[in-house]
């Protein structure tokens, strides 16, 4: 598999280094009775673009400099280390959202304290060239994945042009599959991501990207999550993670080349591969990480989509009953970095 024919994406289980994650071992961490001494805190991750900050800190230093000893794991999907986390073994995760809503759901107490990144065009809808707009959807079938990130962005985008799930026929197929269909001319309309989704838009040239994630900037995010019960215990830990993060996105900005480096590297990836995926999704800065977790007047602010979420996920059985998430976003840590 060449590089450029693949994009890493959290929504892959793929056991891409199967000696090295089989034989990772969770610990509980060790934690400081003392404010001065650095704090242990074991991060859960998945190989994945989204990650490209967390990589520069831990690579730089940057997370050590402000007492916080991060001991990061990598699995082949974030859920993987959902029973660690909520054993508390990992005192933090990085979910996407919906992963995040179905965690509060089993009564998971954590709190979001940081947003990693957002899909800004990498997640979209094919559709063949007798598809004009979002109300000829009406009467066809759809392949997308029922129940994953795809199918509740999919439902949006319908809420949209006035049309709902029972509108449409659901071709239930996952992201990489749905886009073969579809450039196999087998099906009109498809849910998929990069870089299936460009190859499949190519192959078809009569059809297009009807619609992408960078009109639905909240759709689908990336957080980082941390247990409660550690936030309350260390707090100066997350104000040394959160500083850590926003000092690697400030030096990816202001030494590009080295960034690109170090995170392509866990990623087994070129620097330049790296850049041209990055497009797909927003690393989002300070200011906007306060809008999206502290500020309920913001388009971007999290709870309404996560609600939204919530309603979605009991409609789909995969949650029994949708949580109070009101106290999961805990912005406090960003406002004391922005002073």
């Amino acid at each position: 598999m060449h590089h450029s024919d693949f994009r890493w994406t959290r929504r892959q289980a793929l056991w891409l280094f199967a000696g090295a994650i089989g034989t990772v071992g969770i610990n509980a961490c060790t934690r400081s009775t003392s404010d001065s001494s650095p704090v242990s805190a074991a991060l859960g991750i998945t190989t994945w673009i989204g990650n490209t900050a967390l990589y520069i800190a831990k690579e730089k230093g940057f997370f050590e400099e402000a007492g916080l000893n991060l001991d990061v794991k990598t699995f082949s999907t974030v859920a993987e280390g959902f029973p660690a986390f909520t054993a508390g073994q990992l005192q933090a995760v990085t979910p996407v959202t919906s992963e995040a809503v179905s965690l509060a759901a089993k009564g998971i107490d954590y709190r979001i304290v940081a947003v990693l990144d957002t899909s800004v065009g990498a997640d979209g809808i094919l559709a063949q060239g007798n598809i004009q707009s979002i109300a000829d959807f009406r009467g066809k079938q759809v392949a997308v994945q029922e129940g994953g990130v795809g199918h509740f962005f999919l439902l949006q985008i319908l809420a949209e042009a006035g049309l709902s799930a029972d509108d449409i026929e659901i071709v239930n197929t996952t992201p990489d599959a749905a886009a073969a269909a579809y450039e196999a001319g087998n099906i009109d309309i498809a849910y998929s991501y990069s870089p299936f989704m460009e190859k499949a838009n190519a192959a078809q040239p009569d059809g297009q990207i009807i619609y992408d994630s960078s009109k639905m900037p909240t759709a689908i995010a990336d957080v980082v999550a941390f247990r409660t019960d550690f936030v309350e215990a260390n707090p100066q830990a997350i104000e040394g993670f959160v500083s850590g993060l926003f000092k690697a996105l400030d030096f990816l900005k202001t030494n590009e080349a080295e960034g690109l480096a170090i995170a392509a590297q866990p990623l087994n990836v070129t620097p330049e591969e790296l850049a041209d995926q990055l497009k797909g999704v927003q690393l989002p800065d300070l200011e906007t990480n306060l809008a999206m977790l502290g500020n309920p007047q913001s388009d971007l602010y999290l709870l309404q989509p996560m609600t939204a979420l919530a309603t979605f996920l009991t409609e789909q059985g995969q949650i029994d009953t949708p949580p109070d998430l009101t106290s999961v976003l805990d912005p406090q840590f960003l406002k004391q970095l922005k002073g």
